[in-house]
């Protein structure tokens, strides 16, 4: 889970690729996370310099901790057999960049393993998701899909022993104010006695359990829905991984019977300046526009709405809710709550997405946003900054200049807009 610091990514997706038989976790990386596997390989071998470095950070570190309210007591527990993880560093070191246009990643994440095995996971934990849908009031497919987007259903938890790997990123200083944030809550968790350390496990940079809740994100989130004294995100029984889940939602503003979006239609001449996440109207001037529902019928009404172009204006276009916004404080990444959201109707017995796409374009990297950043500010189109990441102002300012050229104003960063760009055309 996440927190609002992470939700810091590019809204053009990342994804992780995992070897193996078994599907994993197409999360995009908007936590601060890295996107590579977290299958483990031979693990780099920690020196001796590294193992007395962190040591020496821990004993300057415990004062904080202590200040933080963190007990002598639990940090003996928890710091006891502390070792580096080289592995949790050469992954943080070597992050490498997988660009993926939103259809590639839907195709993935909504793929036919991945709806056969959340049918079998609907279908034996069907009257826990039930239950949790009636007490939270979020739709039981949304949190189902959450969970197979985080960790296949619970198959790929994540086996790194946390304290030390919170505790080796912290002192290796990269992100070190983070980690240390991370590393706190997670000793304020054994603390509580929700879990002993050397059964807090999870993904190399601090996602815990099921559903993949960092530290912070648990403290503020996290319920015992079993009613057994503790938070239990970790064993194989998944309840209260999924209330969890349920509650953060709820908290998060999700309103009950509301979909997260909807798959529409645009009229022949369509304004797609009137496109994008922060222009919401209400349903009659959306029916007023002329956007049909995909099958072609009349938009049904769910309030206020914003038209996304994920893919611009040659894909798929959807009207997104309230929901979409609750589902993005978990994630903020457009790719990611679309493929919950579109994994969560499936499993309802939903179609696909009946639109096509531009396939066969790729996307951009990040050193190519970057340089189409810096072009649309030079054009006269401030983005605000060159930081790679395609947010509000960089696609406001691609709108104007499209405008300004003549080309349709979809604020679509593809190649070819680059191309364009770097020809001053």
């Amino acid at each position: 889970m996440r927190s609002s610091v992470m939700a810091l990514a590019a809204l053009l997706v990342t994804d992780m690729a995992k070897a193996g038989p078994v599907e994993v976790s197409p999360r995009p990386a908007t936590r601060g996370a890295a996107m590579v596997s977290d299958a483990r390989p031979a693990e780099p071998l920690a020196s001796a310099e590294d193992q007395a470095g962190l040591e020496a950070w821990v004993a300057a570190f415990r004062p904080r901790a202590e200040a933080a309210g963190i007990a002598p007591a639990t940090l003996d527990r928890a710091f006891r057999g502390l070792r580096y993880d080289a592995d949790a560093i050469a992954r943080d070191r070597n992050q490498a960049e997988f660009s993926r246009t939103v259809w590639d990643y839907l195709a993935s994440a909504v793929s036919e393993r991945r709806l056969a095995n959340g049918r079998a996971a609907l279908a034996e934990h069907g009257a826990l998701l039930r239950e949790i849908e009636a007490r939270y009031g979020v739709d039981r497919h949304v949190v189902l899909a959450v969970w197979g987007m985080e960790s296949s259903y619970g198959s790929h938890r994540g086996d790194h022993p946390l304290i030390g790997a919170l505790a080796t990123l912290a002192y290796d200083g990269r992100r070190g104010a983070f980690f240390e944030e991370q590393l706190i809550a997670a000793l304020q968790i054994v603390q509580q006695r929700d879990v002993e350390p050397q059964a807090m496990t999870g993904s190399w940079a601090g996602a815990m359990g099921h559903t993949q809740f960092i530290p912070t994100s648990y403290l503020a989130f996290a319920v015992d829905f079993t009613g057994d004294g503790k938070r239990d995100i970790w064993s194989d029984n998944p309840a209260d991984a999924l209330a969890s889940t349920a509650a953060y939602l709820a908290k998060s503003g999700w309103q009950t019977g509301q979909p997260w979006g909807l798959e529409v239609t645009l009229p022949a001449g369509f304004d797609y300046a009137g496109s994008g996440k922060a222009l919401r109207r209400p349903t009659a001037e959306w029916r007023g526009l002329g956007l049909r529902t995909a099958e072609g019928g009349a938009l049904p009404e769910h309030g206020e709405a914003a038209l996304l172009l994920p893919g611009g204006a040659r894909g798929a276009a959807f009207l997104i809710y309230g929901n979409f916004r609750a589902i993005s404080r978990y994630n903020a990444a457009d790719a990611y709550v679309i493929g919950v959201g579109h994994l969560a109707d499936r499993m309802r017995g939903g179609p696909p997405i009946r639109a096509s796409w531009p396939e066969g374009e790729r996307a951009l990297v990040s050193a190519e946003r970057v340089e189409l950043q810096e072009l649309l500010t030079r054009a006269g189109f401030d983005t605000g900054g060159a930081d790679g990441r395609v947010g509000p102002n960089t696609i406001r300012a691609l709108r104007g200049w499209q405008q300004s050229v003549g080309l349709i104003p979809d604020g679509y960063a593809s190649p070819g807009v680059l191309e364009r760009l770097r020809s001053g055309v």
